[in-house]
């Protein structure tokens, strides 16, 4: 028998456990991510627990084994009574298991961020987790995305609202089916008042879901994440229910992309929109009337000095509502990310932003993918390197321009090592295309040597001879770019 002395002490167990998964120990954080836990590592790791007094996070997420082995670590989780962060991801949580999370809240009262995404089998069984939950609990983090969760957990989520005052992340993205009790579940957000993240992205919302989640929001002054994006069958419901919008004088981030809003929804949004005074992120891509309304609303954005990010992809833009973010892009000194992609007016046209990227000194990412672009466009661009603009951009996506010339290509090419900071650029023709790199090749290759940063490039669709193949690969010899080519 080994005697009491030469056991391994608890920590050297957890040291060797850590180890074996090929992972550094700390008696703090235990990031376990897709370690491909197998049943008997989840049945060790309980047996240590009771060494790790000081633990404050766990995270098991992607290990699939982990789901309906849970009961085996909650019964231990009394030993780290300091537990803030749980992440469970992907882990094919079972009804057992969720039953034994349920059970287990009460003993972690110091736990802030719980995250239960990708656990498909949660859905219908949310009222399991609710049981134990202790009111006025601690929890500032939730996370729920494509849990498959229905109407009915909508419920029991309403439920946890009121246990939960602290509350300030709710992510219920991906949840197809929760937008029919969204009525319910706004009803008890005035509950967490310190809300600054909601996101209900592709949550089956329809026009009287937004009707219900505007009263909720004159509640969430704090609120700085907004994202009711991919939600198509609201379109249409926002001239009569913006009433509260604009009193969130926090917001930060408004995200709407793909959500049909029509020219009435245009008329209502362009009032309101420019009232947000702290928006730093705007998305309205994929609403082809953000472009063929005759309301202002891309004009307005000069009343937003603040933005940061604008996405207008595939929009439908004509020339005068290009014309309009222009000018208004002129009063957005701060701009770091401007997608314009699938806008097929600014080929041509990109003279009528020069003076705007002149004065956004902060611009990282420009996306002109699928724009009509024309060698024009591409010299117009490169002028403004010569002058010193754009100094700092970091990624930058021409694909799907199967109108550039070749000629266009070699002036681009021939100025692209100015852009010291690019770590991504995609120059791919369309799918259905194929055409021939003509001699523009080798300005490419002899610009790419000089870019350091240079992670990404995307040439795919352009029919590369052998020797060229070669020196790209010669180029990327150490393997440390990735570089997409047919």
């Amino acid at each position: 028998l080994i005697s009491e002395v030469e056991s391994p002490s608890g920590e050297e167990r957890f040291n060797q456990f850590m180890q074996k998964l090929g992972k550094k120990p700390n008696s703090k954080n235990l990031d376990l991510n897709n370690c491909a836990l197998s049943t008997a590592d989840v049945t060790e790791l309980a047996s240590l627990l009771p060494f790790l007094p000081d633990l404050e996070e766990i995270s098991l997420s992607w290990n699939g084994c982990v789901g309906g082995t849970l009961k085996a670590l909650t019964v231990h989780l009394h030993h780290v009574n300091l537990l803030k962060a749980l992440r469970l991801n992907n882990c094919r949580l079972t009804a057992e298991d969720v039953t034994s999370l349920g059970e287990a809240l009460e003993i972690v009262p110091q736990l802030e961020e719980l995250d239960l995404s990708w656990n498909g089998n949660i859905g219908g069984k949310l009222s399991l987790l609710t049981k134990k939950l202790q009111k006025g609990c601690k929890i500032k983090l939730l996370k729920m995305t494509d849990c498959n969760l229905t109407a009915k957990d909508g419920e029991s989520l309403a439920e946890m609202l009121n246990m939960m005052p602290n509350l300030e992340v709710l992510d219920l993205s991906i949840n197809k089916h929760i937008g029919c009790s969204m009525k319910v579940i706004a009803q008890d957000l005035k509950n967490v008042p310190g809300l600054k993240e909601l996101n209900l992205h592709m949550c089956g919302l329809k026009q009287d879901s937004l009707q219900g989640l505007d009263p909720a929001l004159q509640h969430l002054a704090k609120l700085r994440k907004l994202d009711i994006s991919c939600n198509k069958e609201i379109g249409g419901g926002f001239k009569d229910s913006t009433a509260h919008l604009a009193s969130l004088k926090n917001l930060e981030v408004l995200d709407l992309h793909q959500c049909c809003v029509t020219e009435e929804d245009m008329t209502v949004l362009s009032q309101v929109i420019p009232l947000l005074s702290s928006l730093q992120e705007l998305n309205l891509s994929s609403n082809k009337n953000v472009g063929l309304s005759c309301d202002p609303l891309l004009g307005r954005l000069r009343f937003l000095p603040k933005l940061k990010s604008v996405a207008i992809s595939n929009c439908g833009l004509g020339e005068e509502s290009f014309s309009s973010l222009a000018e208004a892009a002129l009063h957005l000194p701060e701009l770091e990310i401007l997608d314009l992609s699938w806008n097929k007016c600014v080929g041509g046209n990109l003279k009528l932003l020069l003076g705007a990227l002149k004065l956004a000194t902060e611009i990282q990412v420009l996306r002109l993918s699928s724009c009509n672009l024309v060698a024009e466009d591409l010299a117009l661009l490169m002028l403004l390197t010569q002058d010193g603009h754009l100094a700092r951009l970091q990624k930058l996506d021409l694909s799907y321009n199967n109108n550039i010339s070749d000629e266009g290509w070699v002036i681009f090419c021939q100025g692209l090592a100015v852009f010291k900071e690019l770590s991504e650029l995609d120059v791919s023709l369309r799918p259905s295309s194929c055409r021939d790199c003509g001699t523009w090749f080798s300005e490419l290759l002899a610009a790419l040597t000089k870019l350091p940063a240079l992670a990404e490039l995307g040439m795919q669709r352009w029919v590369l001879s052998e020797s060229q193949r070669k020196q790209l690969e010669s180029f990327n010899q150490d393997n440390k770019r990735n570089i997409r080519f047919d």
